[in-house]
């Protein structure tokens, strides 16, 4: 029923999709770019509605309060626990294996301040499962959640986050350091391994 519900606001707020929901794709790793407002998780939710995808979301473990933790499970949510990055990457690689079927969506920049490098757990889990990465771009001025196509990972990470950063490139709106400076060099800055 909540997907029902979000799925009507987000047609009737004039929001839509562009891209071809992965409807093949039994298990991902969704990633959201630019994380510019606290709306993001709405458009998600209403997104997941209208394609009918259960996409889960990870949110930091402070949001999960005794008065208020029921209510990000029943929207999805799985707790980040941020002091645990390693062993995150690892619980939510074992999410992957333990599921026959699991979509879980992450914002790699971490907050809605600028930030001048993507944070890489998104891309070790995704790889760890052996999964997907889907893109999805908030276009704040088209009102589209724009998606991209399955992204496999070769586990050289300069040539498989370029494909990320160049589909950032065509969303629409507020950019934030990372991608400007990779407008700007043309090149995917060197990543620690988490």
């Amino acid at each position: 029923m909540l997907n029902i519900i979000a799925a009507f606001i987000f047609r009737i707020a004039g929001w839509k999709i562009i891209g071809i929901p992965p409807y093949e794709i039994r298990k991902a790793v969704w990633v959201g770019a630019p994380h510019n407002s606290n709306w993001d998780f709405m458009l998600c939710l209403g997104a997941r509605g209208e394609m009918k995808i259960n996409v889960g979301f990870l949110a930091k473990s402070q949001l999960f309060k005794w008065y208020s933790g029921w209510l990000f499970r029943a929207l999805g949510c799985y707790p980040v626990y941020r002091n645990q990055s390693g062993n995150l990457v690892e619980a939510v690689a074992a999410m992957f294996e333990q599921n026959e079927t699991l979509h879980i969506a992450i914002t790699p920049e971490g907050t809605r301040k600028d930030v001048d490098r993507l944070k890489t757990g998104f891309y070790h889990m995704a790889l760890l499962a052996e999964v997907p990465l889907i893109l999805i771009g908030f276009d704040y001025p088209r009102k589209a959640l724009v998606i991209s196509q399955p992204i496999f990972l070769s586990g050289d990470i300069q040539k498989d986050l370029k494909p990320v950063f160049d589909f950032y490139l065509t969303i629409q709106g507020k950019h934030k350091t990372w991608l400007n400076e990779y407008e700007r060099k043309g090149a995917i800055p060197a990543f620690n391994k988490i």
